[in-house]
C-alpha cells in the first residue's frame, strides 16, 4: 500500500515537472495562441513592411514572437539575430495560430551552438531571415568581408509589396564601437542597393542616424520616418532600442512612406519598426522587375 502510494506521488511529480518544462498547451499538445489586442489587424497588410531584431541569446517564446508579428501582420518582415529553427517555428505558429501564411528565406552567417543550440557537431544556423506573404525569388546571401567581432552579412530577395515587385534587403551590421568595420559593410550593402531603382532595406545597423558610416545609405535612400534625417538639427528620429538609441531602419529607395510606427516589445531589446508604403505605380521605373538585376559578387545559397 505504501509502495503504491509512493508510486502515485512519483508519477504526479513527474507530470508537474513535465508541465513546467513544456509550458501551457492545448489538449492536443499544440501551443495556445496568445490573445491579440483589439487593434490587431485580421489579415496581412499588403503594403506593410517591418523589421525586428529578435534578441539572441534570449530565453523568449516563439509563440510570443509570432503573436507580436501577428498583431501587425506585415506583408514582409526582416528578422535579425534569428536562429533558423526559431524562424521555422515562428512561421508555423503564424499560420497555425493566426491563419497568416508566410514564405521564408533564410540567410545564414554562422553556425553557433551558444546562439542557436543544436548538437555540438552541427550547431544551429544563425543570421537573418525574410518572411513574405508573397513568393520570393532571386535570393542572395552575402557575408561581409569583415564581420567584426562576429560574422555579419546581408540577404536580398525580390517579392511583392503593395502588389508591386520590389527588391528587399535585410542586414545586421557589426556591433557597437566597430565604426570602421560598419563603414566597410555599408559600402558593400550600398553598392548592391544602388543597382535597383526601387528597394527596401531593413535591418539593425548598430549605428545612430548621424553616424559617419551610414553616409552612403542616406545618399541612396530615405528613412520611412520623414522626420528622421542624418542631421539632428534637421530631424527627429524615434529610438528603437531598450538603451534609447535608433539602430533599426527601414530605408526606402524609389518608394514613398505613408505611415510608420515604433512599437516596444517585452520579448526583445529592440522595438518592432514598421511602415506602410505608398502605391508604387507612380514611381518611375515601377513596371520594371527588380529581380532581373543581380548583386554582382553575391554568394547565392
Amino acid at each position: 500500500m505504501v509502495l503504491e502510494r509512493g508510486t502515485r506521488l512519483l508519477a504526479g511529480a513527474v507530470i508537474v515537472v513535465c508541465a513546467v518544462l513544456v509550458g501551457p498547451s492545448a489538449p492536443s499538445g499544440a501551443p495556445i495562441a496568445r490573445q491579440l489586442p483589439a487593434s490587431a489587424v485580421k489579415d496581412v497588410v499588403p503594403n506593410r513592411v517591418m523589421t525586428w531584431n529578435l534578441c539572441n541569446p534570449c530565453e523568449e517564446s516563439n509563440v510570443d514572437r509570432a503573436a507580436e508579428i501577428a498583431t501587425y501582420a506585415p506583408q514582409v518582415i526582416g528578422l535579425q539575430e534569428a536562429c533558423e529553427r526559431d524562424v521555422a517555428r515562428i512561421r508555423d505558429y503564424l499560420e497555425d495560430l493566426y491563419g497568416l501564411v508566410y514564405h521564408v528565406e533564410y540567410g545564414t552567417v554562422l553556425r553557433n551552438w551558444g546562439r542557436c543550440g543544436g548538437v555540438p557537431w552541427r550547431p544551429g544556423a544563425y543570421g537573418q531571415a525574410i518572411l513574405s506573404a508573397a513568393p520570393m525569388k532571386d535570393r542572395v546571401n552575402v557575408e561581409y568581408p569583415d564581420g567584426g567581432s562576429e560574422d555579419r552579412g546581408y540577404m536580398a530577395v525580390t517579392t511583392r509589396v503593395g502588389g508591386r515587385l520590389v527588391r528587399v534587403f535585410n542586414t545586421h551590421l557589426a556591433e557597437r564601437r566597430q565604426e570602421e568595420i560598419r563603414a566597410e559593410q555599408t559600402d558593400v550593402l550600398a553598392t548592391a542597393v544602388a543597382r535597383h531603382d526601387r528597394a527596401i532595406v531593413l535591418g539593425d545597423f548598430n549605428a545612430v542616424p548621424d553616424a559617419p558610416e551610414l553616409t552612403r545609405m542616406w545618399a541612396l535612400a530615405a528613412d520611412a520616418d520623414p522626420q528622421c534625417h542624418p542631421s539632428p538639427v534637421d530631424g527627429t528620429c524615434e529610438t528603437t532600442t531598450a538603451w534609447l538609441s535608433k539602430f533599426d531602419y527601414i530605408f526606402l529607395r524609389g518608394i514613398a512612406p505613408l505611415t510608420h510606427s515604433v512599437q516596444s516589445s517585452p520579448y526583445s531589446d529592440h522595438s518592432l519598426l514598421r511602415a506602410d508604403l505608398d502605391s508604387l505605380e507612380h514611381i518611375p521605373g515601377a513596371g520594371q522587375d527588380p529581380g532581373t538585376f543581380q548583386e554582382r559578387g553575391a554568394q547565392a545559397g
